[in-house]
């Protein structure tokens, strides 16, 4: 099987402005685990005396929206209008959550706080720019059926004046099979675009999609393909697997692969020419590919867009977005 190179195809700057200029006007729901994303900065100047850890000396500290609620924050960081459907505890960092989103112009009118599920957060320790530990609080096991049938009803109300609805599962108890289930029959009666950013660990049963992003390590897993097994036989076999129109695979410092029935698979190079984080960056993949999308770009040049917005966020130290100005400059800089 040949691989179509990215080089084939490219996006000009015309065109390249005509969809960002389209961004403006579309709207997309996301629906998934939002989380809040803590970050303690400091430095390292020494070795703690009771164990063979550094001491951390804090500086600062910052919060960000993370999980399904950076792809939104992406979203509107791209220049579309996003709408987050997803559920957070009755808490501090819940109320904390709400006010980034109001900050960052996501729409929080469809934020479920309850009051028997407590918010996620990662909390990053940062020294030197690096990361030292992470420390997660959670709780996998999830709201109850109640919040899952409310969220169904946010998106009922919602999907009809949406452009897509994005599905984003990182296992944290929200995304059951029954309301994915639920959102992908409501999104595609509404004969709207639905992609899903999946957690094959989590075993959802993924059919019926436009567009699906797992990384690597997801894709093979999700398969249950050896290592050694080439990325072509494991990007067509999702494609039957998952029915789905694109399965846009991920490869870190390899780049993106895209697939498509009928179709030899595009291969694109990274765009990332120094990578300081990659928190993150399949959030960002998700929206620019989505939002592309949605803005009437092909299924190529949509992987590219978003294989540009990926190469931006990973020279980013934290959980980061991208603007429509980083974008054009990063298609320049390929020229």
């Amino acid at each position: 099987m040949l691989w179509h190179s990215a080089f084939v195809q490219h996006v000009t700057a015309k065109r390249l402005r005509a969809l960002l200029s389209a961004f403006r006007s579309k709207r997309l729901i996301v629906l998934g685990d939002a989380m809040v994303d803590q970050y303690i900065w400091g430095n390292v100047s020494r070795i703690s005396p009771e164990a063979p850890v550094p001491v951390v000396e804090v500086q600062r500290e910052t919060f960000v929206p993370g999980g399904a609620a950076n792809v939104a924050r992406n979203i509107v960081s791209l220049g579309g209008h996003a709408e987050l459907i997803a559920a957070v505890g009755a808490d501090e960092m819940g109320g904390k959550l709400e006010s980034l989103l109001t900050e960052h112009r996501v729409g929080t009118r469809h934020l479920l706080r309850h009051g028997g599920y407590p918010t996620t957060v990662k909390t990053r320790v940062m020294a030197h720019q690096q990361q030292v530990v992470r420390i997660d609080r959670e709780n996998r096991t999830g709201p109850n059926n109640d919040v899952s049938a409310m969220a169904l009803e946010h998106l009922e109300r919602e999907v009809s004046r949406a452009d897509a609805v994005v599905l984003t599962d990182y296992h944290k108890g929200f995304l059951t099979q029954p309301l994915f289930d639920g959102a992908v029959r409501l999104a595609k009666r509404a004969r709207k675009i639905v992609t899903v950013d999946p957690k094959p660990s989590h075993s959802l049963r993924l059919r019926g999609m436009t567009g699906i992003t797992p990384n690597r390590a997801e894709a093979y897993l999700a398969d249950a393909a050896p290592a050694d097994r080439p990325l072509e036989l494991v990007g067509q076999s999702l494609l039957r697997r998952w029915a789905a129109k694109h399965v846009l695979i991920t490869l870190g410092e390899e780049g993106m692969a895209l697939f498509q029935p009928g179709k030899s698979p595009f291969r694109i190079p990274t765009m990332a020419r120094e990578v300081y984080d990659v928190s993150g960056a399949g959030d960002t993949v998700i929206a620019a590919f989505t939002l592309a999308l949605a803005a009437g770009a092909n299924p190529a040049e949509a992987a590219l867009v978003s294989n540009h917005a990926a190469g931006v966020v990973v020279r980013k130290v934290g959980t980061a977005t991208v603007s429509p100005e980083e974008l054009i400059a990063s298609f320049e800089a390929e020229r």
